[in-house]
């Protein structure tokens, strides 16, 4: 596999964090800390469940295809729901800026990562190269979450998206986890 081939990939795998960073930079509660860590936790487990899924092989590629979409669809449907929920209610913390969600949402969006690793990088024999590869991955991953994070904040100056911006995010997430399921 090339390098354009491992950009592409990388770059497809890593849409999922881009979205969901996109709809926590919205939130005029979330830190630049919180945001951070959103990304690199993002960044980490596309690179661990990458390399795990290369690791792994394509022994299980027939049973947990399907699965991945599924479960990361369903995880970020309920985040949105969390969101709108949250909008409403306007309390003062936000559902998901709590710590436990840097892993959950990490783990959504990551999920797909697995089945890359068993399709695309299980071929690769030397360790250093799946390393090398999966740790692209997870650096891209981090890259375009700040970049989601940098786009927010000029969205969230726009009146309409400031006001609106957990209802907004929340029906993207539930749009965006439907699709995952569905499509």
């Amino acid at each position: 596999m090339g390098f354009v081939d491992l950009l592409f990939i990388a770059l497809a795998v890593s849409l999922d964090a881009f979205g969901v960073a996109l709809c926590i930079g919205l939130n005029d509660r979330a830190t630049k800390g919180q945001k951070l860590l959103f990304g690199i936790s993002f960044g980490f487990f596309q690179f661990l469940f990458s390399l795990i899924g290369g690791l792994g092989g394509k022994v299980f590629t027939e049973k947990i295809a399907s699965v991945p979409a599924v479960v990361g669809g369903i995880i970020i449907a309920i985040v949105g729901v969390l969101m709108i929920k949250e909008g409403l209610e306007n309390k003062g913390e936000c559902p998901i800026l709590q710590p436990k969600m840097y892993v959950i949402l990490g783990v959504s969006v990551s999920i797909d990562a697995i089945v890359v690793g068993f399709v695309t990088l299980s071929n690769i024999e030397a360790i250093y190269t799946l390393l090398t590869y999966t740790l692209i991955i997870g650096g891209i991953t981090l890259v375009m979450s700040i970049f989601a994070f940098i786009i927010s904040r000029y969205l969230s100056k726009i009146e309409v998206v400031g006001k609106y911006a957990d209802y907004i995010g929340g029906v993207i997430l539930i749009l965006f986890g439907l699709k995952m399921i569905f499509f």
